[in-house]
């Protein structure tokens, strides 16, 4: 492969020196960085016209099967209205064939944050609909797709979920947490053919390379998308690096549960097409916006949830995954699931010792004080998500909680000031997969979704380097790919994205209008706007 130098730009590079105007790529690296006069001899020159590059992003948390599907269904994210989510499923169901989907809905968007299938009866009744919210740890259905899915009064709840009920006992067309996996997820997997993933994988790859995107980390993975992302490699339609975590889920059963945990065993041993597997994923909680995150003081409405995983299950899971070098990934959103996951990574460190570890929580929107320094003592990557900071959606978080609490919620600076790492990502579907979308979010803490959003908790933005490095070289240091890729450095992989926009010296509001015009992975032009 031919020594390419890449000159007249600015090359935001991550690294010690953060800055150079050349760089030469031979064959899938980076073999020099700096001065184009210092640049050695080249077999061809490509002159960027002064464009800005960074580094290419790595999505550290994204769902790939699932935001694929929910690139090709009903977008609720900015219906403010039951009228408006009305209106779009009316409109969607003259194309609709046998069942309808749609995602993104907004909790503040319905009267009483409490949805019922005879709110999407009034407009679609005659087949399923089934509406996943925009956390994804909810599924809002009607009245079809309680009867397609078999749910009656006497239908119990999973573990760790809830199918919300009336006065009567009926259900009201609301699945929580467990009951959505175990029913709508379930059924959705079971109807969804090859062919549809095949286009979903399609769908995500286009999506973030045009993005910028160049590695992604999915944090939910299981059979169906491990066989739709080898037929796409088999293809030859799958550039982007992609490592998965293996989703565990709490049957109740340690034998069971251990039993999960060596699959993803073997699958991290074996050799696979097109994704490697490195870990496992345990959600220990839900989210704040549906009161289902675990929290040590009560909800504003005076609940609390409790966790998914309980102690005496998790640890044992925990200590088996760390015994067999894979990284834990643990979604923990309230302060009482952290804190549950770092007991069980201490626990894991007591019973296995010194071993090589770098175990994650992801997501920590609150977190108690004195978390992130514990993380850090622990080696414990942060991985946390702007894009679920946007004031678009902060007011029905906030009100959920009540009170204080509310004013430290997503303190990136508090990560960064204990020592740890801190990896962002966007949690693709459950919000914008855009990556420069995410980091305006980042710098300023102001909405990407509605401009007339005033910011939130400005004090926590960032300064829009250091975001950056930790959407690219944070993000790929978190699943242990950092000593190869992430920075523009020499020995690094050639992953870069060329901006159509200097972001650094048009401000960070030029990011919501900034295109990225060239993505390259491994040294070749993997998307070209």
């Amino acid at each position: 492969m031919a020594r390419t130098l890449f000159r007249n730009a600015r090359f935001f590079t991550a690294d010690d020196v953060a800055w150079a105007d050349a760089v030469v790529v031979d064959g899938e690296s980076f073999a020099f960085v700096g001065a184009a006069a210092d640049a050695p001899p080249v077999d061809e020159t490509v002159d960027l016209g002064g464009r800005t590059v960074l580094p290419g992003f790595t999505d550290a948390h994204t769902h790939l099967l699932m935001m694929g599907e929910a690139l090709g269904q009903v977008g609720l994210t900015d219906a403010g209205s039951l009228e408006e989510i009305q209106s779009r499923l009316s409109r969607a169901r003259q194309s609709a064939d046998g069942e309808l989907r749609g995602r993104g809905w907004l909790f503040d968007a319905i009267p009483g944050g409490a949805p019922t299938s005879a709110m999407i009866d009034a407009v679609v009744s005659d087949i399923p609909v089934y509406l996943d919210a925009n956390d994804y740890h909810s599924c809002w259905v009607n009245s079809a797709a309680l009867s397609a899915l078999g749910i009656t009064r006497d239908t119990p709840d999973p573990i760790g979920g809830r199918i919300e009920r009336d006065a009567d006992g009926e259900a009201t067309g609301m699945l929580y947490e467990t009951a959505a996996q175990q029913h709508a997820w379930a059924h959705r997997d079971a109807v969804t053919t090859d062919a549809q993933r095949d286009a979903a994988v399609e769908r995500v790859v286009e999506a973030y390379l045009a993005s910028g995107v160049t590695g992604a980390v999915d944090m939910a993975f299981d059979g169906l998308a491990l066989q739709a992302l080898r037929r796409a490699a088999e293809r030859g339609g799958l550039p982007l690096r992609i490592a998965a975590h293996w989703f565990v889920a709490n049957t109740g059963d340690d034998e069971a549960n251990l039993a999960q945990v060596a699959e993803a065993t073997r699958l991290a041993d074996a050799e696979t097409t097109g994704v490697r597997v490195i870990g496992i994923k345990l959600v220990l909680d839900g989210t704040i916006d549906a009161c289902t995150a675990a929290m040590r003081a009560p909800y504003a409405d005076g609940t609390n949830a409790a966790p998914i995983w309980p102690a005496e299950r998790l640890l044992p899971v925990v200590a088996a995954a760390d015994a067999a070098g894979l990284q834990v990934a643990m979604h923990a959103i309230g302060d009482e699931a952290s804190t549950l996951a770092l007991d069980a990574i201490e626990h894991a460190i007591a019973v296995n010792g010194d071993l090589p570890r770098r175990h994650r929580i992801e997501h920590l929107e609150y977190a108690a004080p004195g978390t992130a320094e514990r993380m850090a003592r622990l080696g414990v990557t942060a991985s946390m998500q702007p894009v679920h900071a946007d004031p678009a959606i902060f007011a029905n978080w906030a009100a959920q909680l009540g009170d204080d609490r509310a004013d430290r919620a997503f303190a990136w600076p508090e990560y960064e000031d204990a020592g740890a790492l801190l990896a962002f990502s966007t949690d693709a579907p459950t919000a914008p997969h855009e990556a420069l979308a995410n980091m305006y979010v980042a710098a300023t803490r102001a909405s990407a979704l509605d401009p007339d959003s005033p910011a939130v908790h400005p004090q926590f933005a960032l300064p829009l380097d250091r975001a950056i490095a930790h959407a690219t070289r944070d993000a790929a240091a978190s699943i242990g790919d950092g000593a190869w890729r992430g920075r523009i450095a020499v020995g690094q992989a050639a992953d870069f994205a060329v901006l159509d926009t200097d972001p650094f010296t048009a401000g960070s509001g030029s990011l919501l209008t900034a295109r990225v015009v060239r993505t390259v992975i491994a040294g070749r032009a993997a998307y070209e706007a």
